[in-house]
Parts: structure tokens; sequence; C-alpha cells
């Protein structure tokens, strides 16, 4: 904690985000064509969408956090978790969309936004402001176990309504991930794994769309033709990529079979045309950007830094992960996007934002005033 700040980014990790976002570009062009195809979409739609508002405004956003000192999203971390709150609870108003049996987005000068997308950023930024200001008293109920309580229960009432489990999970893992790291008290990280479990059987026993997705994982060839048709036409898209794929592009399963080729099904496209080579390409990349975020974590100035990093690479690359194990059916279907590589303009948008803010703890800077 006491090393002198860096003074250039980490530029492995900067390679190996332009890695995933230039590749991911190649995929998701790709895939479109099924959707394409399908009459599903239109050519226009999809490079606005994807390339303008996601890619092209998200590489906008990534540099200006890479050159604005990280020190001062400490600053504003309230004011973003409660904007982020509150743009969440607009889905529940005139101005928010249901699609999919979920209310889970907004629509302003015609254009959808998910907000829960920004509530993710929001949450992460507002617990590492938090924890580093009160890491002395987490072993107390009331900084340790209630701040996180704190933290979390809005989100929790929020995502649960519209529903959206799986973004909710995105948001959990990273605050609960700053949490342990901030010396969170074996006691209350014991607590806390069994408030998980009982709230895992809560919604198991009171969602019947999460019950479904469980009771699939369990048993995919149960009900193919129904809940279980994403994973199994997932699987075959997968297995009939072989060891080097069809090649890019020349997919089968995204024209007719898998559904959303652009969205959570995406990965399954991928390891089709690519293979058992390039789907190993993909998670092992998503491993090394794990790994770098860790160790820009470790070597960062200062706690809220450190913080600040662990929650962004375990929100980034934890949310790979749950989409490439949904599409291996060795975890239930969430729905959450492939990190730099799915469709969804406002989950680029802040996925990029987020890398920016990950460069710019990496690249240290000198203390602010307050700070």
């Amino acid at each position: 904690m006491g090393k002198k700040p860096a003074s250039s980014i980490d530029k492995p990790l900067a390679v190996i985000i332009g890695l995933l976002v230039v590749g991911g570009t190649f995929i998701f062009a790709s895939a479109s064509f099924g959707e394409l195809a399908r009459g599903q979409t239109n050519i226009t739609s999809v490079v606005f969408n994807h390339l303008v508002l996601g890619i092209g405004l998200g590489l906008v956003l990534l540099t200006a956090a890479l050159f604005t000192d990280y020190r001062l999203w400490r600053r504003f971390a309230p004011h973003l978790f409660v904007a982020a709150l509150i743009a969440t609870a607009l889905v529940f108003t005139p101005v928010g969309m249901e699609h999919g049996g979920g209310k889970r987005w907004i629509m302003l000068f015609g254009q959808t936004f998910q907000p829960a997308e920004l509530l993710k950023l929001a949450a992460i930024i507002m617990a590492a402001a938090f924890f580093a200001a009160h890491r002395d008293k987490i072993h107390l109920w009331r900084w340790g176990l209630g701040g996180l309580a704190g933290l979390l229960i809005l989100p929790v009432i929020l995502l649960v309504a519209q529903p959206d489990l799986g973004t909710l999970s995105i948001i959990c893992a990273p605050v609960c991930a700053i949490f342990f790291v901030a010396g969170a008290r074996w006691r209350d990280i014991g607590i806390l794994v069994g408030a998980v479990l009982v709230a895992g059987l809560l919604v198991f026993f009171t969602v019947d769309h999460a019950r479904d997705r469980i009771l699939t994982f369990w048993n995919p060839s149960a009900d193919a033709q129904n809940t279980g048709w994403q994973i199994n036409q997932s699987l075959i898209a997968v297995g009939s990529g072989g060891v080097f794929g069809r090649g890019l592009g020349q997919g089968i399963q995204k024209f007719r079979h898998l559904p959303e080729p652009m969205g959570d099904s995406i990965f399954a496209v991928a390891a089709e045309e690519l293979g058992l080579v390039g789907a190993l390409t993909i998670i092992v990349t998503f491993l090394m950007f794990a790994l770098r975020g860790l160790r820009v974590a470790a070597r960062a100035a200062e706690p809220f830094g450190t913080y600040l990093a662990i929650g962004i690479s375990v929100y980034l690359a934890g949310e790979a992960f749950l989409n490439i194990a949904a599409m291996l059916s060795v975890a239930p279907l969430t729905g959450v996007p492939l990190t730099f590589v799915s469709q969804g303009g406002s989950a680029m948008l802040v996925s990029l934002l987020s890398a920016g803010i990950l460069l710019s703890v990496s690249r240290g800077g000198k203390r602010l005033v307050g700070a």
C-alpha cells in the first residue's frame, strides 16, 4: 500500500481488453447474420446500437475514465449509487419497457437502456468507498454485515421485482468480494453463506422461471423442446464445432436453432465456428483478464483502489464465466451477457467504462486533497 503509484497503465491488461473487444466484434458480426437471416433485426439497428452506442461511445468513456484519477469516483459514490437506483426503479414507470416477461428497460429519446447495467458499476464504487472508509470497523455488526446489507437491500428489492436474478447475482458477487477483501470476519462470511443458501431456496420455491431454469440445469433433456431448448441447442453447437470449428461465419445453429445468437447464446456461436481451440482461447483470455485485474488490485496505492479493482475484475470476468458456464451446461441459464462480446449497447457501454476505471487504478496518480 505504501508503494509509489505507477505512472503508466498496465499494458498487458490494456492489450487483453483490446483483444476481447476486437475479437468480440468479429464474433458478434458473425452471430448477427443469424438474426438478420431470420428477419428479427436489421443491419442499421445492429450497427447503431452495438457498434456506435456500445463500442464507439464505450471506448470514449473508457478513454475518459483512463485519464481521470479513479479517486474522484469515491467522492461521488453515494450520488452515483442513488442515481442508479432511481434509474433502475424507472422501469416500473410509464417509460419502462417489458420484454420476455421482465421489466428491465427504459425508453429515452427513442433508444432503450437497461439501467441495471449502470447499477452494477455504481454498487461496486459505493461498496469500495464504504468499506475503504470503515475498514477499521468492519468487525462490528453495524459496519460489517450491517453495511453489506444496507448496500444490497435496495438492489435486491428492485431486481427481484423486475425480475432479473442474473443481474442481481452479478451485483452481489463483486460487492461481497469487496466485503471479504476488506477484512470481513469468518463469522460474518459464514452467516452470509447461510443467507445465500436460504435465499436460493426461497427463489427456487417462489419464482417459477428461476425454478424452471434450475430444473432444466439438472436435467436438460427432460423438456428439450421447451425449457431445455436453448441449452440443448447450445450443446449441439459447441459439440459440432469439433477441434478447429466450422470457420468464422460458417456456423449453422445461429440461423434457426439458437435463441438470441447475438445475446447470451453467443459463446455457443463462437464455439461452433472456432472449435475447441477458439473456445479455450476465449476462456483463457478472460482468465488472464481476471488475474491481471487482481494484480492491479494488489498493487493499488490505497484501499479504495484495491477494492475498486477487485470489484470490477469480479464483475467483468465473473459475468463472462457465468455466461460460458451456462452455455456449457455447468450452471443454470441466467441471461447474463458475454462481456465485451454479446449484444447490448448499455451492457457494452458500462463494461468499457468499468474497464477504463480499472486501467486508471493501474495507472495510479497523485493523491487528491481529502481523498
